[in-house]
């Protein structure tokens, strides 16, 4: 256990003991001059890409918002230090929206088709399975952890959570504590979920992770769709998609990650007063992970994209916007790491996080099982 905040050990578990799959042998795409394996490894690879990503001009991202994990910063970053233009499709999308749209747009070079995608754990099997994504490694692969990426360079971790309360204590005196305070009457029409959990990487988390705190397991979700139901029937869950705007007086209590929670904190600066709470059980942690369309018309942005992200200011930029970013184990030993934006994360200790194979159990579960079983639909 570090004596940094608690939330960081996740790293390492996540990366050596959490995230268990196989991986198989074939080699990434590398930047224009780079060797194999790694990408823009070397000064003239680097150099290379970077050529080839301003001679394309543009990058296409997809369900980036701004105030999660400071993609706000990130995009700017990135265009400052460039000087590529970002066309952001969907800012409030889910996962599931951005495999979407990448197969929608198939052949087209056109704004609607996203170069690259950030979507929850289980969403990168399935698009590399499905041949809607791309392998790249970053010249920082070696950091990433061997359990937290595609041996093949075709996803990779990116950052993690937690998933937490997030409260307005203008309209809510009693601050929840624990899953189970949420069925009190007194949180009637407060309740929302931070998106569809249909579709939705976060929503589909909260839904797991209260059936966990209530008789469920990493291995059996449906307690989860129960605790959700009887939230609805009860009237405490209020079926739109919970935002930093709807947290003023529609949905005073929102179902969210860590990073997302503590982003609407600082942005509301008071007005209203937001407290953040991480659960008493049922402490439950979601990784994402980077990918490039295998149809992207931007594939040079795209990698570098991907270069920035996983750089050292790239991945201090997700620290500052309350995201675990998965370099941290090496950026702790190599001194890299922002002190400041690390102190300012939240205790979590306990988390547990899924392995791949129980992401992909879960995910089925809710998302067949929610329409049918819960029927509110959040839009």
């Amino acid at each position: 256990m570090r004596t940094e905040r608690s939330i960081f050990p996740l790293v390492g578990l996540g990366a050596a003991a959490i995230l268990i799959f196989a991986a198989c042998s074939s080699s990434a795409t590398t930047a224009p001059g780079g060797s194999s394996g790694a990408g823009a490894s070397g000064g003239s690879s680097m150099d290379a890409l970077i050529a080839a990503a301003k001679a394309e001009g543009n990058l296409t991202t997809i369900a980036l918002p701004h105030n999660w994990c400071d993609y706000g910063d990130m995009l700017t970053g990135f265009t400052a230090k460039y000087g590529i233009k970002i066309n952001e499709l969907n800012p409030d999308g889910g996962s599931g929206d951005e495999i979407t749209a990448i197969e929608a747009n198939k052949g087209s070079t056109g704004p609607a088709a996203p170069d690259v995608i950030d979507v929850g754990l289980a969403f990168g099997p399935q698009a590399k399975a499905k041949g809607d994504i791309a392998p790249y490694k970053v010249s920082t692969w070696a950091d990433i952890p061997d359990t937290a990426k595609d041996a093949d360079g075709y996803w990779y971790g990116d950052y993690y959570g937690v998933m937490a309360f997030e409260v307005n204590t203008a309209v809510v005196k009693d601050v929840p504590k624990d899953w189970s305070d949420l069925q009190k009457a007194e949180y009637k029409g407060e309740i929302a979920l931070a998106g569809d959990p249909t579709v939705s990487n976060q929503a589909i988390s909260a839904v797991w992770a209260a059936g966990i705190a209530t008789g469920g397991s990493l291995d059996n979700a449906q307690p989860g769709l129960d605790f959700f139901k009887q939230l609805n029937t009860a009237g405490n869950l209020v079926p739109v998609i919970g935002k930093t705007a709807t947290m003023v007086s529609e949905t005073p209590i929102r179902l969210a990650w860590t990073y997302n929670a503590l982003s609407d904190k600082d942005s509301l600066a008071g007005n209203p007063a937001i407290t953040v709470t991480v659960p008493t059980s049922g402490r439950f942690g979601g990784m994402y992970v980077q990918a490039i369309s295998a149809f992207a018309p931007h594939p040079n942005a795209a990698k570098l994209w991907m270069e920035y992200l996983y750089s050292d200011a790239g991945q201090n930029t997700w620290l500052k916007g309350y995201c675990n970013p998965i370099r941290y184990d090496a950026m702790v030993k190599a001194g890299t790491v922002d002190s400041a934006a690390q102190a300012k994360l939240p205790d979590t200790t306990g988390t547990v996080l899924p392995t791949l194979d129980q992401i992909t159990k879960a995910t089925d579960v809710i998302t067949k099982g929610w329409p049918t079983e819960v029927g509110a639909s959040i839009k």
